[in-house]
């Protein structure tokens, strides 16, 4: 399969903006940030989500708790990934009990990611609420999952991706809209 860029949905000034954005609705929903944590999906949602904090902790003066997520072994696909897929760390250093979570993440499809971090959030304890933050929503859901936070709504056909790329994973911050060819 052959991937062809189709449009360039966002550039760094945008993503920082959109950013920026979110941040500022995450505050004013959760007016006690004290009980706030931001979670991060792994490998994008996580940088996203340091991004995030950064805005919050700017703005607000205060430390907010942050954790990142490996969804690897919650997967319900996970023999289709790879014979031995990689997991890498969760890192969740605080109580989640009682705390308003934030998810964070890159691109929002099916719902099928967002189901696994539910799920092992969960394993962690009884959090009072669990929102979701996205860069970009691009529809097709399989799951009722529906974000609290949207960077950007993008209607995609079957044939087309989002691709969100970020400085820390990928050099730099874009999300551009590519076609599958099949070849």
């Amino acid at each position: 399969m052959i991937l062809k860029e189709k449009a360039k949905i966002m550039n760094k000034e945008a993503m920082d903006k959109t950013l920026t954005r979110i941040a500022c609705e995450i505050i004013e929903h959760n007016k006690n940030v004290n009980d706030l944590a931001i979670v991060g999906i792994r490998n994008r949602g996580e940088h996203l989500a340091r991004r995030i904090v950064a805005i919050i902790e700017k703005k607000q003066k205060e430390k907010i708790a942050f954790g990142v997520l490996d969804i690897t072994l919650y997967r319900d696909d996970l023999t289709a990934l790879a014979q031995q897929p990689i997991v890498h760390e969760t890192c969740i250093d605080f109580d989640v009990t009682a705390k308003h979570i934030v998810l964070v993440d890159d691109v929002l499809y099916t719902g099928r990611t967002i189901r696994c971090a539910l799920d092992e959030i969960i394993d962690f304890g009884r959090p009072k609420s669990i929102q979701l933050a996205v860069l970009i929503d691009r529809g097709h859901r399989e799951l009722p999952i529906r974000p609290d936070y949207i960077g950007k709504n993008i209607p995609t056909s079957d044939k087309e991706m989002v691709d969100a790329r970020v400085e820390e994973f990928d050099t730099k911050d874009e999300v551009i809209l590519v076609e599958k060819i099949n070849d």
